[in-house]
């Protein structure tokens, strides 16, 4: 006898598989070569054969379906634990086009600009000062003394690490001063970033802030939207997207599919030590504390690459899109390198032959401090996503991931 399912299960299940970026059934159907796809587990295995990372998870989706999608060696060594296409990474920096994302939504909204100054959102930021090196070191801390910025910080300055908040030592070292909170939130600790010094005149030079910039961007989608920045993510794009794992802190059911974070000392692969220091229940860091899956990922890669929509539904206009992925900071600017630009939270290679990037022109995305990485590359209709979680890892797999991925192009 046929089962009667009831019709809020039905449209659930529909929704789940509808929000999927389907799989194609041979990546000649894309314009990828089989054959040629090898060549990235090669180059993962290699990695792992030299002891650069443990496993990673890999994937590949060109014109809106997913082409490859492999898991390599193991997600704990000790335990000889294979690495699971589903397993869970910190991917810490990777959280930064997550943030950017949020506040080009409320930028479409009205509720956000571009040229709003933080303090519009966070009173506190009003009258900031800017830290002058002094040649003396004292204690192994930095010194200088303070005069007062220009001007004020801008989101955009933040969305493009031109701000100077938390960009260099004078800026950190007094971020560390701030007494610690087991109870943080971005609404308790935020507004006190204004007591720390700008490492340089805002907008004079780009310098990259890990944490302070994104985190302080979190507090202005709480400000602008009036929910939690965890709320809004889930709400505006985990949920939608179906974006399952994808959180910043997981539930007990999802520790064990994280995986072990690895450093490399002297050759081989030591536990990481606190590696979950980002992780938190009431500290959204938009710089950092988001955990996700290659699967998940690929969703908001896919949403990007198709113009801001996936799967019927849209997130961002075309036009918005294509803003975060515009050169804001030209590759000629001071700090930044020859080839690469950056634009919303984003860097975006000007010169793939300057910069070494075996990708076109045009393409963007961004990495975590554990070897995370990705890129879309809108002229090929193509988004690369690696996953690993070795932290101070060695970037040369990203550049092996990318040529493997673009020789396997055959149409």
């Amino acid at each position: 006898m046929r089962k009667h399912i009831p019709a809020a299960l039905l449209l659930a299940t529909i929704s789940l598989q509808a929000a999927s970026i389907p799989q194609v059934s041979s990546p000649e159907d894309v314009g990828l070569s089989r054959d040629r796809l090898t060549r990235i587990r090669e180059a993962v295995d290699r990695h792992i054969e030299s002891q650069q990372i443990a496993g990673a998870v890999t994937l590949v989706a060109r014109k809106g379906r997913i082409a490859h999608f492999e898991a390599h060696g193991r997600m704990d060594r000790e335990a000889n634990k294979p690495m699971a296409k589903d397993a869970i990474f910190r991917i810490w920096s990777m959280s930064k086009p997550v943030a950017a994302i949020a506040i080009l939504m409320l930028i479409e909204e009205g509720k956000v600009r571009l040229n709003d100054p933080a303090s519009k959102f966070i009173p506190e930021f009003k009258s900031l000062k800017v830290a002058v090196a002094q040649a003396a070191v004292q204690e192994g801390m930095p010194s200088f003394y303070t005069i007062p910025a220009t001007r004020e910080i801008t989101v955009q300055d933040l969305l493009t690490h031109v701000s100077g908040l938390g960009s260099g030592p004078a800026s950190r070292s007094e971020t560390q001063r701030i007494p610690a909170d087991a109870r943080r939130s971005l609404a308790s600790f935020i507004p006190r970033l204004s007591a720390t010094p700008l490492d340089f005149q805002p907008g004079s030079r780009w310098t990259y802030s890990p944490a302070a910039a994104f985190d302080t961007l979190g507090r202005i989608v709480e400000v602008a939207s009036g929910h939690t920045f965890d709320r809004f993510l889930r709400d505006r794009l985990f949920a939608p997207l179906e974006m399952k794992d994808t959180f910043f802190y997981p539930g007990e059911s999802h520790w064990p599919r994280i995986v072990t974070a690895y450093h490399r000392d002297g050759g081989t692969l030591k536990k990481t030590e606190n590696p979950n220091r980002l992780v938190s229940e009431t500290y959204f860091s938009g710089g950092g504390g988001l955990l996700s899956t290659a699967e998940d990922y690929a969703q908001l890669a896919g949403m990007l690459a198709n113009g801001g929509q996936l799967n019927g539904k849209r997130y961002l206009g075309v036009k918005t899109v294509e803003l975060m992925s515009s050169v804001f900071v030209p590759e000629t600017f001071q700090g930044r390198k020859t080839g690469e630009g950056f634009g919303l939270g984003v860097r975006v290679i000007t010169d793939p032959i300057a910069v070494g990037h075996w990708v076109s022109t045009g393409s963007y995305g961004w990495d975590g401090a554990y070897g995370t990485h990705f890129w879309i590359d809108p002229k090929e209709k193509l988004t690369g996503i690696l996953m690993i979680q070795t932290d101070n890892p060695n970037r040369q797999l990203d550049r092996d991931f990318e040529a493997a991925v673009m020789q396997s192009i055959v149409e």
